[in-house]
């Protein structure tokens, strides 16, 4: 499990050269816009990472919420098992 971690780390801080950086007409028509464009690209890339972001952050808030309501029902189900043997015995008993 360590050495996944650790590769993946690795992977991470690797310098990648980004394909997107190449992209002649891109940069042409970003440097060559004026405020309202920028403002526009800006608010756009905002656009784009908000709603994987917000959705992630809930993810993890439900796993986290369940993780706990699976506890708290793993310790009633112990206890239920604890009674179920009491009430066994003296049905054998019987």
């Amino acid at each position: 499990m360590l050495a996944v971690a650790l590769a993946g780390l690795i992977v991470l801080l690797a310098p990648i050269p980004a394909s997107a950086q190449s992209c002649a007409l891109c940069y042409t028509q970003a440097a060559s816009s004026g405020a309202r464009m920028i403002q526009a690209l800006k608010s756009g890339i905002l656009v784009l990472i908000a709603p994987p972001t917000l959705m992630s952050v809930g993810v993890i808030f439900v796993c986290y919420r369940k993780r706990n309501q699976t506890m708290k029902n793993a310790d009633a189900s112990d206890r239920d098992w604890t009674k179920d043997d009491s009430e066994n015995s003296r049905d054998s008993d019987w």
